[in-house]
């Protein structure tokens, strides 16, 4: 039996740091002129409790469903935990995502009031969602007049509610998540879920204790961001500044200058490559140097230095550090300890390069239906390669019977405090994934090895067996070749096939440097269509996966593909995953040609 760990709900959790914390600053919002500007844990406290009290005035009780749609922002948390404070739900949904999702979303958790984040955004909303009857408020953050955030704060300040404690097992938030087909289903999570995640996590990096400094990058729309980052840096006194955007990244991280980032693995993967493209094209002594130092932080790391070697180890780390690695350090802020990573499992070759220059970065595990986190690498145990071992209170099955591994791998079954209440208003789809004894079936395919951490080897629904009978796991081999430097992004396809083919999205800068090169013409459909420029690209797929992977897992042709693969034009999912069934319509025709020539 799990016992609670106190504080128990997020009202609870919210306050207690509000206590502590009055005068540190929490949230952090770039101005016009570019610079941060942060609020207090006093400021944000008073806010919330400005909001809560003027959604009493509008009817807001225990049990209601607010929404919003907005990027991570101050007034995100605001409403979530001014929400949370009346007994409500909280359900955020993207700013990007499709207004007939929202639509869904609005009326499935049949919501009352709703956050949006401009106007833009409300005129959309009053397109699609006048016909719902629940909702009867919205409220424009970015706004004046009687429906805008400010309005509703003065209302709020006029007539003081108190907080209440929700008991943790009632629903604090309600996630939809971003299916590859058909309509999202809403995940229940409780206060006591999303607490005791939050507890087991931080236990797991003692070195955040005093709470330090994220860069917001990952949506808190997602239970991944909530938890490890707006729920947890807020327990431990840290701070939070917001990027601006992807294309703001580099100088927005040299201005809040984090210490953690909660983070996914492709944000490394773009870093280590343009590290690399810059060593190659340095090339000469510079290139020796940065090589011999990575060679010399690589036996530190594994302690492979006998006394004399080790002298000459250590001289040239620090030779290499000053000149080299540092600077890596510095475009990242300069005081960055380490990151989080998930949503797919870091390749181990950067993982370990990151370790050697001094950032630290710990592969996870996680879904939305387990709030997230399963497992975890920590900074005092963990294992590159691997996802970590099962966090505080959490149990891990491995059920070998529904998978065709020819290892003892098999789908992962979770217990513990951190599985979902069920999906909202889908009894049956509950049942297909709770187990009768309380367990949740993951869909991911997982080994554990004999010291108990956890190696995720595919997704059930992915996995595919070849014309020859042979299982492929597809995820396992794109997440490899995406961090070649020509490749922007990649699928795997094969099922029923006599062989996998790989479909490529070049990265376009990295191509146009070969082209260059190599007297090819840069006019980026030519370039793309040019026989040695396909050559490169799925020569370096084939040496990357050679070692890795069986031969009949290697794809044998390759499909360059120009459109990126984005959210935008329907290909990835709001968290970022491959929608294959959207590929491979889009491109059946020229998929059909590759397997008969």
């Amino acid at each position: 039996m799990h016992h609670e760990e106190e504080p128990s709900n997020l009202v609870a959790l919210v306050e207690r740091s509000i206590d502590l914390f009055p005068n540190k600053p929490l949230f952090g919002t770039k101005n016009r002129q570019g610079e941060y500007e942060w609020l207090t844990y006093g400021e944000v406290g008073e806010r919330i409790d400005r909001v809560r009290a003027g959604l009493a005035q509008s009817g807001v009780g225990r049990n209601d469903a607010v929404g919003i749609i907005a990027g991570n922002r101050t007034e995100w948390a605001v409403a979530a935990f001014a929400a949370f404070g009346l007994g409500a739900w909280f359900v955020p949904m993207y700013e990007s995502e499709r207004p007939e999702t929202w639509r869904y979303v609005i009326a499935d958790s049949g919501l009352t009031v709703l956050f949006v984040a401009n106007e833009e955004i409300r005129q959309k909303v009053d397109e699609i969602a006048g016909d719902i009857p629940t909702l009867k408020k919205v409220i424009i953050i970015d706004g004046a007049g009687d429906d805008s955030l400010g309005s509703l704060e003065e209302v709020g300040e006029k007539t003081p509610v108190p907080s209440l404690r929700p008991d943790p097992g009632e629903i604090a938030v309600l996630i939809y998540t971003s299916g590859t087909t058909g309509n999202p289903k809403g995940v229940l999570l409780s206060h006591g879920n999303l607490t005791s995640n939050s507890h087991a996590g931080r236990k797991m990096y003692p070195e955040l204790a005093e709470g330090g400094v994220s860069l917001s990058i990952l949506p808190w729309a997602h239970s991944y961001g909530q938890t490890a980052e707006l729920y947890t840096i807020i327990y431990l006194g840290g701070s939070i500044g917001f990027v601006g955007s992807i294309d703001t990244f580099a100088n927005d991280i040299q201005k809040v200058r984090p210490t953690w980032l909660i983070a996914v693995p492709r944000v490394f993967n773009t870093i280590y490559n343009d590290v690399w493209r810059t060593v190659n094209a340095r090339g000469g002594a510079a290139k020796l140097i940065f090589t011999a130092g990575l060679k010399a932080a690589e036996k530190k790391r594994l302690h492979d230095s006998h006394d004399e070697s080790a002298v000459m180890a250590e001289t040239i780390f620090t030779l290499c550090d000053r000149i080299a690695f540092r600077k890596i350090r510095d475009r990242l802020g300069g005081r960055l300890l380490g990151a989080m990573t998930a949503s797919a499992t870091m390749n181990p070759d950067i993982a370990r390069f990151f370790f050697d220059i001094g950032i630290h970065l710990y592969d996870c595990y996680g879904l939305t239906e387990t709030s997230p986190a399963v497992t975890m690498n920590a900074s005092f145990d963990y294992r590159l390669g691997t996802v970590g071992k099962p966090i505080e209170g959490v149990r891990l099955v491995i059920d070998t019977s529904v998978t065709a591994s020819d290892d003892d791998s098999g789908e992962i079954i979770v217990y513990g405090p951190n599985v979902m209440q069920g999906y909202h208003n889908k009894p049956e789809e509950t049942r297909k994934v709770i187990t009768d004894d309380g367990g949740f079936r993951t869909g991911d395919c997982g080994v554990i090895d004999r010291d108990g951490f956890l190696r995720i080897t595919g997704r059930i629904k992915e996995q595919y067996k070849l014309e020859n009978g042979k299982y492929v796991f597809p995820g396992n081999l794109e997440e490899d070749i995406n961090c070649i430097s020509s490749v922007e992004s990649a699928m795997i396809y094969g099922e029923g096939r006599p062989y996998n083919i790989v479909l490529v999205v070049p990265d376009e800068d990295a191509v146009r440097r070969y082209a260059i090169e190599n007297d090819v013409p840069v006019e980026k459909s030519t370039m793309y269509e040019n026989d040695a420029v396909r050559a490169m690209i799925y020569e370096a797929i084939v040496d990357h996966l050679r070692e890795r992977y069986a031969s009949y897992e290697i794809p044998r042709k390759i499909l360059i593909v120009e459109d990126p693969f984005t959210r935008e034009n329907g290909m990835l999912t709001q968290t970022l995953k491959l929608k294959r069934r959207m590929v491979v319509e889009k491109y059946r025709e020229r998929i059909e040609a590759l397997y008969e020539t």
